[in-house]
């Protein structure tokens, strides 16, 4: 299995997906919507075991191959966010997202040789990174309901119901972005010696995080201030591009950097 074959599962990928969005604005279909989306995932994740089992490692190496598990934690969250709230919005919205994160991959894969550097071999690193994919799912669906809210409070005011929902995303994506920091920590004692260095890359990371935390401490002191949490939930999203492809092109990480392996 290798990239020329992915057309191949992203188009019926897409069509279920496409489909369970359809049939979410229909309340008699609710559990197509739910069927339809998590057939979707079957025949994506099928492409991913593909490629495991081809690469004999992980697919998570290159940009392109994390924006494979994006594609693919996106529509985990949105089929989640459904069954727990019943926004029929939210699978077009994840769908969409997906459709992008595809489409890039189909015209730049990256394509990479099978081998991994020493510091990538360790039992920590696949957890780490798949967790963090999710968390950033979670947490990019929160930052684009956020823009949201912020366009259309000039018209229509801010719904409570959605700032619940940008909260409850915010929750979980930041208890996986925690989980995967630990394990990122677990995995560096084992690669380069040390928990945490202050690499540019662990620094960014420590951003993000603390700026999500201070979105969820400012959520819990001040509910009424909509518009002040919802520019600090798009400047947290901020951090965490720069966390997850920017540092890459930043000064201080060229040469120095631990993390660059993926712009090899």
């Amino acid at each position: 299995m290798d990239w020329s074959y992915f057309i191949y599962f992203a188009a019926p990928t897409l069509f279920c997906w496409i489909g369970g969005a359809w049939l979410a604005y229909r309340p008699s279909f609710s559990k197509g919507a739910v069927a339809w989306t998590v057939f979707g995932l079957a025949i994506f994740s099928a492409f991913i075991i593909g490629m495991w089992i081809s690469l004999e490692r992980p697919p998570l190496r290159t940009m392109g191959e994390t924006r494979l598990w994006y594609s693919f934690f996106l529509p985990v969250a949105g089929v989640i966010t459904y069954v727990r709230w019943r926004y029929k919005w939210i699978l077009s919205f994840s769908t969409l997202l997906a459709f992008v994160f595809i489409c890039v991959n189909l015209f730049k894969p990256e394509i990479h040789n099978k081998t991994l550097m020493p510091a990538l071999q360790s039992p920590w690193f696949a957890p780490h990174v798949i967790v963090y994919m999710f968390s950033y799912a979670m947490l990019g669906a929160a930052a684009l309901i956020a823009i949201y809210l912020l366009i259309r409070a000039r018209k229509k005011g801010i719904d409570e119901g959605m700032m619940s929902l940008c909260d409850n995303l915010v929750y979980v994506g930041m208890a996986f972005l925690t989980i995967g920091m630990l394990f990122g920590a677990l995995w560096a004692k084992e690669a380069w010696g040390h928990y945490w260095n202050w690499d540019p890359k662990e620094t960014w990371a420590a951003a993000t995080w603390l700026g999500y935390l201070i979105y969820i401490h400012y959520r819990l002191h001040h509910r009424l201030r909509y518009s002040a949490a919802l520019g600090l939930l798009v400047f947290s999203f901020l951090l965490l591009q720069v966390c997850w492809v920017g540092v890459n092109y930043l000064p201080s990480a060229q040469g120095y950097s631990v993390h660059t392996y993926n712009m090899e």
